[in-house]
């Protein structure tokens, strides 16, 4: 098991920017029919015939997920100084290294100051940094930036666990491998005991699952 430790970065708004680009799915599904021809296959037979279409619809789907700028606060007075962890968020995105997948398991933590944030908003931000070619360590630092906008101050924690297929099927084909990573800010990063707190807890959400 890898893990990294980032500490708080700049402004959430920086971190929004992903895929932008109108997806041409016939020429997607062109290249697909292309590709299939230079690796020694009919794309005409039984079996792929069909094939470079599903292939380019599932690349216009995969690039366009739902926004997470609709992330919704609920005022709520009487929080005092209550830890929230979101956990049990799998999500799937592509190692831009090689295009193969990878499967994020992520928990996210955070300390309310008057405000919760709608539970299901934070699937949908970790949904949205995913749908793109990735890389773990950056898309930690994206949810965990953006939930910093979200919530208006850095008293955040995200840690996600991952499988990727570029580790497990290729190269040195070791299956087992997880990468860990977390990022921690505001009192994640001064308070040891909220810290440990947080890191037991995700670490028991995962060995549960």
């Amino acid at each position: 098991m890898t893990t990294s430790i980032a500490s708080p970065a700049a402004a959430p708004t920086a971190a929004v920017a992903g895929p932008t680009a109108v997806i041409d799915t016939g020429r997607v599904a062109g290249l697909i029919h292309q590709l299939l021809v230079e690796l020694g296959e009919n794309p005409a037979r039984e079996g792929l015939t069909g094939t470079p279409d599903r292939v380019a619809a599932w690349w216009r789907a995969f690039l366009s997920p739902d926004g997470a700028e609709t992330a919704t606060c609920f005022t709520e007075s009487q929080l005092a100084g209550q830890l929230v962890i979101v956990g049990g968020m799998s999500v799937w995105s592509l190692c831009e290294h090689h295009m193969l997948p990878m499967n994020l398991q992520v928990t996210a933590g955070y300390v309310p100051d008057g405000e919760v944030v709608g539970l299901s908003k934070f699937g949908r931000i970790a949904q949205h940094f995913a749908g793109r070619l990735q890389v773990q360590e950056r898309f930690t630092r994206q949810v965990a930036e953006y939930l910093n906008g979200v919530i208006g101050h850095e008293n955040i924690a995200v840690a996600v666990r991952g499988v990727h297929l570029c580790m497990s099927m290729r190269g040195v084909r070791m299956e087992e491998a997880r990468t860990t990573t977390v990022h921690s800010g505001g009192r994640f990063g001064t308070d040891p005991v909220l810290s440990q707190q947080f890191l037991t807890l995700t670490t028991g959400l995962w060995g549960a699952s």
